[in-house]
């Protein structure tokens, strides 16, 4: 498949991720995170992990939000339950790097997922996404 400069930014990775999941039977949906002021000029936060700015400043939720199924072996055996899943997707050239702030936040979100049993990830492509 021929790369355009569309399919390398973070929205055609997203776009790619979410058709992959809807394909394995996972709902994804995106997950908006700013502030907003209200009609009255009050500030309206919204998206997952944003309930302050300093909660913001160290924690950034996925781009995309879902849930995925997962057959439970052996205590629970044949029953499915909905795992948590968060995905940041970034465009097909980004590295990470210790001295993005914004991408250590991010990390510390994936890693608080994975943590509590959930399936968290920061991905440029989504042939390297880990579906299992």
């Amino acid at each position: 498949q021929r790369r355009t400069r569309e399919s390398m930014s973070e929205a055609g990775v997203q776009s790619e991720v979410r058709l992959h999941t809807s394909q394995l039977g996972w709902r994804m949906w995106r997950n908006n995170v700013g502030v907003l002021k209200d009609e009255r000029g009050v500030p309206v936060r919204y998206g997952l992990a944003n309930d302050s700015s300093i909660i913001n400043r160290h924690l950034k939720s996925g781009d995309l939000i879902g849930i995925r199924p997962v057959l439970i072996t052996p205590d629970m055996v044949g029953t499915t339950i909905g795992q948590f899943v968060s995905i940041e997707c970034k465009d097909r050239d980004w590295k990470p790097s210790l001295n993005d702030k914004r991408y250590l936040a991010q990390a510390a979100w994936v890693q608080l997922v994975r943590s509590l049993g959930g399936y968290a990830v920061i991905i440029n492509n989504s042939d390297v996404l880990t579906w299992r």
